[in-house]
């Protein structure tokens, strides 16, 4: 068997010990997080991030490593994160505030806005590009990491021009590299290099040239994510095949940036449990080592990111172990840590106390957002969440103003405490959401407060939620949980005094949504617009183990 099919099954079991203190923005509480990859002895453990970080991509700059990801129609989009050490990240804030065109995505758009990015410093400056598979490719650039950003300016126009990757030359020239989606354009399996002023202002050609074509190598399907990068006069091609869930990462090199490319895999998933690996960023360490940044499909926890020691053979990147040593690497579970500044064990914020003057960056919304449908100053320290009309029964996914943040850990518990304002036919609570979703709240119907247990299990475009009534409430605020276990079984449980807690319907298995994994979050609807003086206040949103 060749070492494009031998590579590609197999079982490891995943151990290591949970040590972690939360770092954050607008948290105010010190929880001990779900998950944490720093195992505390010089070693760490895979995944680095076990959120949905989709199509990560990495870079280093001076002794600090950053990361931004793919974010689809969540606003605020392209998260932000840095790391000292490459294995503890912190989550500092998002590149995109709302996504363009801003009337469209004013509502929920599953699947569609802000696909994987390419982040780069060139010029004394941070870029950021990033497809919209229906509109082309922006880029934006900022001064400072953490912002402000540039607004998005759109660079090439058209449908299915996915995964753009910059290359600064070193005659000065600079290129761009990009793939395509079959459900826009009705071709993929081919990179396409450009080439581009080197500020970034335009293209200039007219068509480009496919460098890579997937079609015309064995085995290969679905070539897509690549980046761009040259060493020792060799243009590499990094870009992984074969689709998310059971795929492979690939190289190609070539002498001149045009080709012709060879080809070689470089990582699959061998006989571990880490299916995929797929798409990600090379970086080099501050001694000089190189690494792999690239994710792994997990169905409702999304796609995860896994960090992999990287070696060269004969021009060729080995990624992760490769116990044959036939080139091809599979991915670690575990590895000594890279070198970096120890800053201590930091997580991506979950937890939020609301003590804060602005929401925790963990936060996102369905949609485009207003700063009208929440506030942290009316009650203070408290979230208030206006009442958004959503018709009765209607689905939470298509409600732009429901609030989420990523699935932490493969197990976790998130807790909040909720109070109606007391308007009939209000609802608020705590949801697990994705294409199937469930949650548990409060509502208001004939004068009484009712805890609901409501599920929307059909993946049809419309759902009509099937809700039950599981007690009425006589005093408030109501503490509400989810506890999600392994295989992302959520049980949800309710209580009046914070000390007993009463399970509340039957456990539901989270499920994905579009392109993402399942998230959890808050959300506080009326029926109509004529509701909207109606609110829920959330005295916190506390996640733990």
């Amino acid at each position: 068997m060749n070492a494009r099919g031998k590579k590609r099954g197999g079982r490891l079991a995943v151990a290591g010990v949970i040590l972690a203190a939360l770092a954050g923005h607008g948290s105010g509480a010190a929880e001990t997080p779900p998950w944490s990859a720093d195992l505390g002895n010089g070693q760490y453990r895979n995944p680095v991030l076990h959120a949905d970080y989709s199509d990560p991509d990495v870079i280093r700059v001076g002794g600090m490593f950053y990361m931004t990801s793919s974010s689809f129609s969540n606003a605020p989009g392209l998260p932000l994160l840095q790391s000292s050490d490459m294995v503890n990240w912190e989550l500092v804030g998002h590149a995109l505030p709302v996504l363009p065109p801003q009337q469209f995505f004013a509502k929920p758009q599953p699947g569609k806005g802000v696909w994987a990015p390419t982040l780069r410093h060139h010029d004394g400056k941070f870029w950021i590009f990033w497809p919209d598979p229906d509109v082309g490719i922006y880029v934006m650039t900022a001064e400072r990491f953490a912002g402000p950003w540039s607004a998005p300016r759109l660079l090439l126009a058209g449908k299915g021009i996915i995964d753009p990757a910059p290359l600064w030359d070193d005659d000065g020239r600079a290129w761009l590299v990009h793939a395509w989606a079959r459900s826009r354009s009705g071709i993929n399996n081919i990179v396409t290099l450009r080439s581009m002023a080197p500020d970034a202002s335009r293209l200039l050609d007219d068509k480009g040239r496919d460098i890579i074509h997937g079609d015309r190598l064995p085995g290969y399907f679905t070539v897509e994510g690549p980046k761009l990068y040259k060493k020792d006069g060799y243009y590499y091609v990094f870009a992984p095949a074969g689709g998310v869930e059971m795929g492979w990462q690939a190289v190609f090199r070539s002498r001149n940036i045009e080709g012709p490319y060879e080809d070689r895999i470089v990582m699959a998933q061998g006989m571990t449990a880490i299916n995929g690996p797929h798409q990600g960023a090379w970086v080099d360490g501050v001694d000089g080592r190189d690494w792999f940044y690239h994710f792994q499909d997990k169905a409702a926890y999304g796609r995860v990111v896994h960090l992999q020691p990287m070696a060269w053979k004969d021009g060729w990147p080995v990624i992760g172990a490769d116990p044959d040593g036939d080139g091809v690497g599979e991915p670690v579970l575990r590895h000594a840590k890279p070198a970096g500044t120890d800053r201590g064990i930091i997580n991506p914020a979950t937890t939020d106390e609301f003590n804060g003057k602005v929401l925790g960056w963990q936060w996102q919304w369905n949609a485009n957002f207003s700063n009208d449908w929440y506030s942290l100053a009316a009650r203070p320290g408290q979230l208030r969440l206006f009442a958004q009309p959503a018709a009765d029964g209607g689905s939470l996914r298509e409600i732009p103003s429901v609030l989420t943040q990523k699935f932490p850990a493969p197990s976790f518990a998130a807790d909040t405490v909720v109070s109606l304002s007391g308007a009939e036919e209000q609802r608020a609570g705590l949801v697990v959401l994705g294409i199937r979703y469930a949650w548990l709240g409060l509502r208001r119907q004939g004068g009484a407060t009712q805890l609901v247990y409501a599920t929307c299990e059909k993946p049809a475009d419309k759902c009509v939620e099937q809700a039950e009534t599981v007690a009425t409430v006589g005093a408030q605020p109501v503490y509400l949980r989810v506890r999600v276990g392994e295989g992302a079984m959520a049980q949800f449980s309710y209580s009046t005094d914070n000390v007993r807690f009463i399970p509340a319907g039957q456990p539901f298995r989270a499920g994905v949504g579009r392109w993402v994994g399942a998230q959890v979050g808050l959300f506080s609807t009326t029926p109509s617009a004529s509701g909207r003086k109606a609110y829920a206040d959330v005295d916190y949103f506390r996640v733990t183990e």
